[in-house]
This record gives C-alpha cells, sequence and structure tokens, in this order.
C-alpha cells in the first residue's frame, strides 16, 4: 500500500480557522448533552431519599469497569421541546448506546427518569426504534433500566401511540430472533409501558420500588370504581411471587444491577465466537487533532479527503483503486486496527466516472466480503447538459443500485457536505446504512440555501414577466433571504440529529476509534448465530 503524505498546514490561517469553527461546533453539541445530565442531576435529592441511584449511576455500575461506552442519538429531540436550543434539552428522555456488561458487548436503553420522571420526550420514541433496529441488526443483547411514567397525557398525540406499538413489537421480534432481553425495572412501568416489562426474557424488580400495571390506581378508579394501592396493584413483591411477572426480585437499585451483570456473565453468549487472532497494527502517522483543522467552514472550498484517510488508516497506508478515472470520487482499502475496510469518498460533485467507479468498487467490496465506509463530503451528482448528455442519471442510478443492494456492513460517516442526490449515492440515512454518524460541521440538504433561493427566485422572475407586470425585486429579495435561512437552519446537524436522521454526532478526533469500534461489532455479528425461536420467550 502506499502511504498518504501530509499536505496540511497546520499552523497556517485557513488551518487555524478551520479549527476554531470546529471546535466552537463540538463545543455547542457537548453542551447541548452536558444539560441534559445537569438536569437529570438536579433529581438527586430525590432519587436519595427514595433510596435510588441517578440513571447514569445505574449505567456507570451496569457498564464492566474502563470500558468504552459509544452513546446514540444523544441529540435526539433538541429544538423540540424548546426552539431556543439554548436552553432545549435533548436525548429524547433516554439514555443508549452500545457498551461493554460481564464481557459481553450489549445494547442499553436506559429511562432517563430524571427528567420528568422519565415520561417520553419529543423523538423518544424514533431514537428507541433506531437502537433496538441497531440491535437486531447487529445481534446484541439487548438491556433495559426501565423507570418511566409512559407517555405524558397532557401532550398526548395519536400518531405517538400508534407508532409506539412498534417497540413492543420489536421487543418480540429481538427475542425471536435468539437476542436476550433483559430487564431491570427500577420503578414504574406504567400502561403500554407495562409491556416494556413484560416482553422481557429476564426482569429484575426493585422492592419497594418497582411498579407495572397496565391501570394505575387512578385510572383503575375511574374506569371501574375499584381501589387498590400501587403495590398491590403491580408492586415487585406481587409480581415476583403471584402475578410470575418478576423473575428476580432486588433489595435495591445496587442490587438490581448486581442481578443483571450476573444474569449476562452466566449466558454464555461468546460461546460461538472464535478467540480474535492478534491483530498488529501500526498507527496513522499523522496527529488525529489534525482532523479539526480539514474542514472548513465554506463548503464551497475544496477538500482533499485523503488528508482525512491518512489521520484515521493504520500507518496512514492506502491502496487507491481506479486513481486516474473519475478522480473527484475517491475510493480504495485500508485498515483501521487491523481490521480492512472499503471507502468511498469524495473531493467534489460526483461525475459520470465518478459514479460508475463507485459502483463497481461496492460490488468489489460485496465480493471480498469487505465492510464498506462512506465519508461524505459531496455537493452531489454532477449537472448540466454535458453530464446528462454522458447518462448522469444512468450512472447516478448505478451507484445508487450498488449501495441499495450491498451485501456487507456499509458505515457512513457526514463529514462535510450531503447534498441532493450525493446524499443517496453515498449511503445517506434513507439507504438504512448499518451506522451512520455525523461530524459537527456536517450539513444535509437536497441542496444548499443560496441555490434553492436562486432557483425559485429566477422562476418567480420568469412567472412575473409572463404575467406582463413589473418585477418586484423586494419581493424577490425578501423570499430570496427566506428561504436560504430555512435552508440554513435545517441542514445542520443541530437538525438533522435532533430529527435522528443519525446515530449521533463524534469528535473528528474518535473517528478512528468510533470505526475500531463499529468494525468489531459488524464482525461479531457476522460470526454470531443465534437461535431463533418461532415465539419470543414467553412470560409463565
Amino acid at each position: 500500500m502506499a502511504t498518504i503524505e501530509s499536505t496540511l498546514s497546520p499552523h497556517g490561517e485557513a488551518f487555524q480557522a478551520n479549527r476554531a469553527h470546529m471546535l466552537a461546533l463540538l463545543e455547542r453539541v457537548r453542551g447541548c448533552e452536558q444539560r441534559a445530565a445537569a438536569t437529570s442531576e438536579r433529581s438527586r435529592e430525590r432519587f436519595e431519599k427514595r433510596g435510588q441511584l441517578l440513571p447514569r449511576e445505574r449505567l456507570s455500575l451496569l457498564l464492566d469497569p474502563g470500558t468504552p461506552f459509544l452513546e446514540l442519538c444523544s441529540l435526539a429531540g433538541l429544538g423540540l421541546d424548546n426552539p431556543d436550543l439554548d436552553k432545549s434539552v435533548p436525548g429524547g428522555g433516554v439514555i443508549a448506546g452500545i457498551g461493554q456488561v460481564s464481557g459481553l458487548r450489549v445494547m442499553v436503553n436506559a429511562s432517563d427518569s430524571g427528567i420528568d420522571a422519565g415520561a417520553l420526550q419529543p423523538m423518544g420514541i424514533p431514537k428507541q426504534l433506531r437502537i433496538q433496529e441497531l440491535a437486531l441488526e447487529n445481534r446484541l443483547p439487548y438491556v433495559q433500566l426501565v423507570e418511566s411514567a409512559g407517555a405524558n397525557l397532557m401532550t398526548y398525540k395519536v400518531e405517538e401511540f400508534v407508532t409506539g406499538g412498534s417497540l413492543f413489537r420489536n421487543l418480540a421480534r429481538l427475542s425471536a430472533a435468539g437476542l436476550p432481553v433483559l430487564t431491570v425495572t427500577h420503578g414504574s412501568s406504567t400502561a403500554g409501558g407495562a409491556y416494556q416489562t413484560g416482553l422481557s426474557d429476564y426482569i429484575v424488580m426493585v422492592r419497594d420500588r418497582s411498579r407495572a400495571f397496565l391501570a394505575g390506581p387512578p385510572l383503575l378508579k375511574a374506569a371501574t370504581g375499584e381501589i387498590a394501592t400501587e403495590e398491590e396493584l403491580g408492586g415487585a413483591l406481587m409480581h415476583s411471587s403471584v402475578s410470575g411477572l418478576g423473575d428476580y426480585l432486588a433489595e435495591d437499585d445496587r442490587d438490581a444491577i448486581r442481578i443483571a451483570r450476573e444474569i449476562l456473565a452466566h449466558i454464555d453468549w461468546n460461546r460461538e465466537l472464535p478467540a480474535p487472532p492478534p491483530r498488529r497494527f501500526k498507527p496513522p502517522r499523522f496527529d488525529a487533532e489534525e482532523l479539526l483543522g480539514i474542514m472548513p467552514a465554506d463548503l464551497k472550498r475544496p477538500v482533499d479527503m485523503k488528508q482525512v484517510i491518512a489521520r484515521i488508516a493504520d500507518d496512514s497506508e492506502f491502496l487507491e483503486f481506479g486513481a486516474g478515472y473519475g478522480s473527484a470520487t475517491v475510493v480504495g482499502h485500508f485498515k483501521i486496527e487491523g481490521l480492512p475496510v472499503g471507502v468511498v469518498t469524495n473531493n467534489g460533485p460526483i461525475d459520470n466516472a465518478g459514479a460508475t467507479k463507485a459502483a463497481h468498487f461496492i460490488q468489489a467490496c460485496c465480493q471480498s466480503r469487505t465492510p464498506i465506509l462512506y465519508l461524505q463530503n459531496t455537493t452531489g451528482f454532477m449537472v448540466g447538459r454535458a453530464h446528462e448528455e454522458g447518462g448522469m442519471i444512468k450512472h447516478g442510478s448505478k451507484m445508487i443500485q450498488a449501495v441499495t443492494n450491498a451485501t456487507v456492513p456499509q458505515i457512513t460517516i457526514h463529514c462535510g457536505a450531503s447534498f441532493g442526490a450525493g446524499n443517496y449515492g453515498m449511503c445517506g440515512r434513507g439507504f438504512h446504512p448499518r451506522f451512520c454518524f455525523s461530524w459537527p460541521n456536517a450539513r444535509t440538504a437536497v441542496m444548499g440555501g443560496e441555490q434553492a433561493a436562486q432557483t425559485m427566485v429566477n422562476v418567480t422572475e420568469a412567472a412575473m414577466r409572463r404575467k406582463g407586470g413589473e418585477v418586484d425585486r423586494a419581493k424577490l429579495a425578501e423570499m430570496e433571504r427566506r428561504i436560504v435561512e430555512r435552508f440554513d437552519s435545517q441542514m445542520s446537524v443541530f437538525t438533522t440529529s435532533a430529527h435522528v436522521l443519525d446515530d449521533g454526532v463524534i469528535d473528528p478526533r474518535d473517528t478512528r476509534a468510533v470505526l475500531a469500534k463499529l468494525l468489531a461489532v459488524c464482525r461479531e455479528a457476522e460470526l454470531r448465530e443465534p437461535q431463533p425461536m418461532q415465539f419470543s420467550v414467553a412470560r409463565p
């Protein structure tokens, strides 16, 4: 393989400006995440009075000490509870991610009950559906730390009730696929949420704290006139000794987490995995810190994406494929911590040759069972008479067909622009990549705001002229301003990630570590053969 040489000038003015812009965006992202943690932390006194741990404390105890936790969709719901992003609390009321418990790689879904007693927050359902999908695709055991007041009846929406049923459907699918579902019910699990507990293979309940019932005392009285206490209706002791819903009775949160870890330690989930061979690799030759200064704030400025590859690839080695053909589209092979990966990236728009080359390379990766990484940085497919005559639609369709029908894991990182059909050809979220993450500067849209605005100005001006009236320049200028504002407000990660259009926003410096983890997850999934069942594990 050839070693990529660095062309960056880390002390140059442009690099430093890029770096400052990226750090400012990253600080804003982390500030939003920290606001969610701080909001939950404000419930500490109330939790301690009840003898409970805060949600993040539960999560910390669950995970193996010193092991990384890849949090997912941390910005979900940002701006939907409060349009002021500096006051909005993201996360969807759920802390979710991939971590290690008792030596097993698992998907964790923890109710953030420090916020509104764990009631569903904006985008909480889409976030949970996404993490369930990831658990299914990657054959991961599913661990829930449940304490939720369920839906907020004051903000009830029928679509959330209907789509929320998919959460319970997916729990049954996980179990039927042979993937263990383990739930620790730390507090309330009410109404439809009771099935979050009920549709589990292993259920741990906490004495005097766990509650699981279809109708709590107020609803029961309203519906039937019957009067009963919460403990009588759905307490941990009742479910552990009478209904049979609870499998294990814990004395407190710590004891419940201990039991959960013991359960996972005893199911021998890794028995089919061969001992991983020792992987010898060299780190990149260039500092990951330099990833902060590669991407310009101005998306019109060119970027050499090979410089990104040089800072994430083992020994900065890259075997480029078809370098002299469709050169604005860069494809080839490299390794991350010894794991091979094929990459497709862009140094500009995708032209006919680039689309053809990418389609060829994607198919070749499928033939060799090599995972594919898409580093998105494109303003779309090329337009213009020459490109249309050359078959841009036809060749672009080939690329989209290759992406759609790829048989290997595909991982997408939004590094810069992701505009138009380029988003599709580069395996955007609509094409179901196995994982999809964004850098803080990433921008996604059907086209740039200025381009969209100028298009509509031209159309409107032509209509004015056809009608024989005067061209109202003030009206056109105001329309242009509104269109640019509309596009700009929707294309940043503070909107796309908020709507769960990616799996999270990562620090560019962490890209190699994140990719190493994701590739390991994909490889483990390929090696596993879970025991599927006709039905999920049924309660006694």
